[in-house]
């Protein structure tokens, strides 16, 4: 085990806060001395099935405490999941039902564990505690904090103040969640710095009940493809785990190189003196921002395609974008023309290019979109009955081809 030391060197990277660091430093140096492990949980509510890069900053903060030797309890909120967080909610979230949930647990666990050690790994369930509790034990649990400072929370003021719904149940989220503190006895808990208020809480109910309080360690919300917002699908902005290897290539290589270095300390796995290197390499010149980029999307890629596929990902990069070439498989889609000619945004909806015509009209406006290397500018545009290669942005690729 490395020392104490080392070990907080480590944690800290790309880290926003730790609350407290004094605490964890002394938590740290207890473990190194006896030789036993601290438990550090981390939860998910299972509220969708897909997980992006944002998602994995937490689960690679997970691994990293995992490979210092630690006990990482990976916590499914099965329970609170079927309330939903109300964090950064400006109304009323819509629960899910229990089928929804753990279907979307089952997804969640086996993308997670292309990131964390399954043998390594306690996967547990709040249901196991909450769901066992009688009355009386909410009637304590609600007990344990007052309005007022669940309306210190920003998004629940915000609400407050403009007349909006808060639920009772909302405010009972918090407290199930501080909860699982409690009943595992955690050390630490890690979450996005939008999960700060429901984390705090956790420390204030272990105090209450008798229990060490854990450490906070919050990491942050990982900027999408626009280097502005967070990632998120709902954006468009976002990398998914489980998307194709020349599609997560080709959009790793698009972010800005400043996104890049964010995306290399929350992401990547090299070494901290690496990093550094990497950063005076790009400052002083030695190293070309896109060399750094190109190992950047093969890492990332290989973590969940293999090495293989990371490789024939950038030789099909190499291959469209340097040789202005196409891809070695661009996908066919058959249409049958109901009448001479179609509205383009109609074709690319129906052809899956884009997810609605609205999105599609948003991409020709911007000139994301050629036909036969011929930029279309009018989202009015139709074509008539025919073959066609259309190609949206620089990576999406698809053959138009007529059915009799």
């Amino acid at each position: 085990m490395l020392t104490p030391e080392k070990q907080i060197e480590i944690i800290k990277r790309g880290t926003v806060e730790i609350l407290l660091e004094k605490e964890l430093l002394h938590k740290l140096e207890r473990s190194y001395k006896e030789n036993k492990p601290l438990r550090v949980k981390a939860g998910f509510d299972p509220t969708a099935p897909d997980i992006h890069l944002g998602h994995t900053v937490l689960l690679e903060k997970m691994r990293q405490f995992q490979e210092l030797g630690h006990e990482v309890i990976f916590l499914i909120g099965d329970f609170t999941g079927m309330i939903g967080d109300p964090t950064g909610r400006s109304e009323t979230r819509k629960p899910l039902t229990k089928e929804e949930v753990l279907k979307n647990a089952e997804t969640y666990k086996m993308q997670a564990f292309k990131i964390l050690d399954p043998e390594k790994t306690q996967i547990r369930f709040n249901s196991e505690w909450l769901s066992m509790m009688d009355v009386m034990e909410f009637l304590k649990l609600g007990a344990m904090q007052t309005v007022a400072r669940m309306l210190e929370r920003d998004d629940f003021r915000k609400r407050f103040e403009s007349q909006q719904d808060i639920t009772i149940l909302e405010f009972y989220y918090p407290l199930f969640q501080a909860y699982d503190s409690v009943f595992l006895k955690t050390d630490v808990e890690l979450g996005g710095t939008d999960q700060k208020f429901n984390l705090l809480i956790g420390r204030t109910l272990q105090r209450k009940m008798g229990i060490e309080e854990q450490v906070i360690v919050l990491t942050p919300l990982l900027e999408g493809l626009d280097g502005v917002n967070k990632m998120s699908k709902s954006l468009g902005n976002y990398i998914g785990i489980t998307e194709p290897p020349k599609e997560m290539f080709g959009k790793i290589m698009s972010i800005s190189d400043d996104l890049m270095l964010r995306y290399y300390e929350l992401l990547s796995r090299i070494s901290i003196e690496e990093l550094d290197a990497l950063k005076k390499g790009i400052k002083d010149g030695s190293v070309h921002p896109k060399k750094a980029k190109e190992n950047l999307a093969s890492e990332i890629v290989e973590r969940y395609w293999g090495k293989d596929s990371a490789l024939k990902a950038k030789e099909e990069f190499e291959h469209i974008f340097k040789e202005k070439g196409l891809p070695d498989e661009v996908p066919v889609f058959e249409i049958r023309w109901e009448e001479d000619e179609l509205w383009v945004p109609k074709i690319m909806k129906l052809s899956g290019l884009t997810s609605s015509t609205g999105e599609a009209i948003r991409l020709i406006k911007q000139g994301a979109v050629r036909i036969d290397e011929t930029k279309i500018e009018n989202p009015d545009e139709k074509l008539q009955k025919g073959n066609y290669l259309i190609k949206v942005g620089k990576r999406k690729f698809l053959r138009l081809k007529s059915k009799n």
